[in-house]
């Protein structure tokens, strides 16, 4: 049991990494939208992607205190 929650940490932690990288590149396309004129498309993509790392971030957080819950009572 232990493992899988582990993994499933671990899991989290990359969808949280690859969410903030995803809103990171949005962000720098942020002048090039200006100029194109998408900038509410990128800023909407910006905020998705927000919100999902926000969500894997309480996600991951949850699973640890799993963890922490279930080492203490063994």
């Amino acid at each position: 049991m232990q493992i899988l929650l582990v993994l499933a940490v671990v899991v989290a932690a990359g969808l949280v990494l690859f969410s903030l990288a995803r809103g990171l590149i949005y962000f720098a396309q942020g002048h090039r939208a200006a100029m194109d004129g998408t900038v509410h498309e990128n800023q909407v993509m910006q905020n998705k992607m927000m919100m999902a790392r926000v969500k894997w971030q309480a996600i991951t957080i949850i699973l640890l205190i799993i963890i922490g819950v279930t080492a203490g009572s063994s």
